[in-house]
This record gives C-alpha cells, structure tokens and sequence, in this order.
C-alpha cells in the first residue's frame, strides 16, 4: 500500500474546502467512467465546513449517490444524528435528490438498522452476496482517541473484514452507532480524511508515526489511495 499523502493547511477552512474541492474531482472522474459516483461520507462537527462550501458550488450533483460511514442511533432530526447534520449543511442547500441519499435509519433497533444499511449498499451497488462496495470516495474523519468512522480504540469488529456494516455499542459515548467496516473502508478507491484543531494532534502524530496497530490506532485504517487534510494546529506534533 502506498503511503499516505499529506496535504497541510493554516486553518479549519482552507483545509475543509481543499478536501471538498478534491471530492467534486473524484466524483466527476468516477461519473464519466460510469456514469454513476459513490461517495460516503463521515458525520461530527468537522465535515460542516467542508458540506456547507460545497452546498455552495455549482456542482452537477447528478447520479452522485450519497451514503454515510457512520451514523449514532438516533431518529434523524435529534441533535445528535449524523444525518441531520449532512441534511441541514448539504443535501437540502444543494437539493440533492432523495433517490440518491442512502441513510442508515437510525431511528430503528442497531442491528436491524445495520441489517437493513447492508441489504441497501448490496442493492444500489449491486453486490453479490460476498462482495464488498468499492467507494469512489470515502470521507472520514479522526477523533482526539484515534477513532474513525465509529470504530474506536479496542473495538473487536475493527478485525472483521468481510463485512459490510455492523451495529456498535460505544461505552465511552454511551450510544449505540452504525458504522462500515474495516474491509469496506479499505476498499475505498479514494480515502479523503478530513482532521482539524490541537485536540488531534497527538493522535494523528501516531496514527502517521506508530507502527501499524489498528486496534489501538483505527484511523491507521486506509485504502490504496489515502490524502489527509489536515490544518496547522493538528500537525503541530508531527
């Protein structure tokens, strides 16, 4: 596997536009080969900036299909729902069509919630009962522990590859989340991560200089063709 490339920025914002400018690249290159582009995309405080300047760009959103690497168990207008956030920042400025949203209901029980994001990536996609979708892109994200997506430090399922998605309970969170898995993120033609502010220094200093240990650091987790975007106050220890 290649090794990452890093791209810094001096803030939040030229980082988040950066990122969402090499997105709308990917998008375009995977539409004229197949007409189609797949994008996933991660939830928290982070990727607003990034939602929010591309609702603003005049980009043909047109057999773009939109899913969500992770979602917390909530009915998607709670405060704290990933989709809601991804709703207010871009789909509704942007008009995206509902057709091409794929949402994990998180209103739903966990594991028929992730059942259920399964059987709708197998059918957009048009898996075989085994295989694993190949994201144009996958946006993520890290958190201050190391986390991405919502596989955390000590997570068992961060072993599996072979499944699509599965139901999490995160003790530290007290919540129960939806996430893709390790097999899926890897697969990923193109890996954007998005990390910003001094909270995530440290943890990105070892997620790009620690030896390869996905169970203490999941955010090691990459595909082929990973670019990180990170601002100037999360490479201060790097």
């Amino acid at each position: 596997m290649d090794a990452p490339r890093i791209l810094k920025f001096r803030t939040p914002r030229e980082a988040a536009e950066a990122c969402g400018a090499r997105t709308f690249e990917l998008l375009d290159e995977a539409r004229r080969e197949r007409g189609i582009a797949t994008l996933a995309v991660s939830g928290g405080s982070t990727p607003r900036i990034m939602f929010e300047w591309m609702a603003r760009q005049p980009f043909d959103w047109s057999g773009v299909h939109i899913f969500q690497v992770d979602e917390r168990c909530f009915p998607p207008g709670h405060q704290q729902s990933n989709f809601r956030m991804l709703r207010e920042s871009l789909l509704d400025a942007a008009r995206i069509p509902e057709a091409q949203v794929h949402r994990v209901l998180g209103e739903r029980d966990p594991a028929e919630a992730a059942r259920i994001y399964c059987e709708t990536i197998r059918k957009v996609l048009q898996l075989g009962p085994d295989e694993l979708p190949a994201f144009d892109v996958i946006q993520r994200g890290m958190g201050p522990d190391a986390h991405t997506a919502s596989l955390f430090p000590g997570e068992p399922a961060i072993e599996d590859r072979t499944g699509l998605a599965a139901a999490l309970r995160v003790e530290k969170m007290q919540q129960h989340r939806v996430t893709l898995l390790r097999g899926v993120l890897e697969k990923a033609k193109s890996t954007l991560l998005l990390v910003s502010g001094p909270d995530k220094a440290e943890a990105l200093r070892s997620v790009l200089r620690e030896p390869f240990d996905p169970l203490r650091y999941p955010c090691q987790i990459a595909s082929p063709e990973t670019v990180w975007f990170i601002d100037e106050a999360a490479a201060s220890r790097l």
